[in-house]
């Protein structure tokens, strides 16, 4: 298929805006599309996406058995070294047996108990910075509320100390821009001067806590080593910088996001307001109908056979994770947000090995900003149309302005 033939174009304004009606598109054309642009295979459908997530063929890495050469892939240039040494020891970009070892470590931090732990934490973080967008009037839901609760939980978590706090999210955001498809040199750049920076600012903290242990993660990741457990400080590192990453961006952009398309519709706005028990069926309804991970993508490792079209070793997927959240076949009307939906199988937060190992702490946090809106701005509004980022993969807005109407 050719790729003029489509509306499906993640370089689109008018697509970035809505691209529900290109995902309608791709799911009516087939199971699998060739999109050229990218080199990829995208697949549209939930039970594909569904299925393929859990499927062993596929992987996130192939280096674990081939060589880039071996794959028919070119190796990155030498000069994106820092940010593929980053990237490639994360837990995210790696297959067993090593995925499972880091897992099977951070797990620990992520047991629901752990995590019920940081509920006092979070909810009165929320109140506070809700607190204090009240007081000014309104502000920058983004920057007021959606950043800075995630960032500050997750921080807290790593025991990352406050002076470093303010750098995290220009680093995560730079990080976060090799993501995106076809990435500009630009963007690579900086990505390369974000993991180089983040790794060393890493570094001083796990040999300030190999000196002095605190009852954080990465004391914990040190202490594990020490007790047997492999991993490397390099391991450690992208750890860190993953469960940051992974950690804060698409809660906030689930939040604004989400508030955005109850400003949109204000009758499901209204429902919620006059019935704070749907906050938990809310989180996961704004998580499907404005999906913040737009896309996840697999290597073919074996040659595998959709809907009679095979695809060879050495290819790439695409898994729309936008178009799945909005099959018809699986969600009944599914361009309607309905706060209330009780049958909602979405897959915001993957599903299979890369399961988000931190679905459950980013469900509190939504939750808890939400509620924190709801019960100390009752009336709140927007006041300007926001402006979408010019991300596909990872969607989100550059502000959400609003007032206490």
């Amino acid at each position: 298929m050719a790729a003029a033939d489509l509306a499906f174009d993640p370089w689109d304004p008018a697509f970035l805006a809505d691209p529900r009606p290109a995902y309608a598109e791709l799911r009516a054309r087939g199971r699998v599309i060739r999109y050229e642009p990218t080199d990829q295979w995208l697949v549209p459908h939930h039970a594909d996406v569904s299925a393929l997530l859990r499927d062993r063929r596929l992987g996130r890495t192939y280096r674990h058995r081939f060589t880039h050469e071996e794959f028919g892939r070119t190796p990155p240039p030498p000069e994106h070294e820092p940010f593929h040494t980053l990237n490639d020891h994360g837990m995210l970009d790696l297959e067993p047996p090593d995925h499972t070892r880091i897992r099977r470590l951070v797990a620990k931090a992520f047991t629901p108990r752990t995590v019920e732990r940081l509920r006092p934490y979070v909810h009165g973080l929320a109140r506070d910075l809700v607190a204090a967008l009240v007081r000014a009037g309104g502000g920058d839901l983004l920057t007021d509320v959606a950043e800075p609760l995630p960032v500050a939980v997750i921080a807290e978590m790593l025991g990352i100390p406050g002076t470093d706090r303010a750098r995290l999210r220009p680093w995560s955001a730079d990080i976060c821009g090799m993501y995106e498809l076809n990435p500009s040199e630009e963007t690579a750049a900086r990505a390369v001067r974000a993991s180089r920076e983040f790794s060393d600012c890493l570094r001083e903290l796990i040999a300030a806590r190999r000196r002095e242990p605190g009852d954080d993660l990465i004391s914990g990741l040190i202490a594990a080593h020490d007790e047997g457990e492999r991993l490397t400080e390099q391991e450690m590192i992208s750890t860190a910088v993953l469960l940051l990453n992974a950690g804060h961006e698409a809660t906030v952009n689930a939040t604004v996001n989400g508030w955005y398309a109850l400003f949109r519709n204000p009758g499901q706005l209204a429902a919620l307001r006059a019935d704070h028990r749907l906050v938990p069926s809310a989180v996961e309804e704004l998580l499907r109908y404005d999906t913040p991970l737009q896309l996840f993508e697999r290597w073919v490792l074996d040659d595998i056979e959709i809907d009679g079209t095979t695809i060879p070793r050495g290819s790439e997927i695409a898994m729309l994770f936008g178009s799945a959240n909005h099959d018809p076949a699986v969600f009944a009307d599914p361009g309607r947000l309905d706060l209330a939906r009780a049958d909602n199988p979405h897959l915001s937060f993957s599903a299979g090995i890369h399961y988000c190992i931190g679905a459950p702490l980013a469900r509190m946090e939504l939750a808890a900003s939400l509620t924190a809106l709801l019960e100390q701005a009752p009336t709140l509004t927007l006041t300007a149309e926001p402006e979408r980022r010019p991300n596909f993969v990872m969607r989100g807005l550059r502000g959400l302005s609003v007032a206490m109407g």
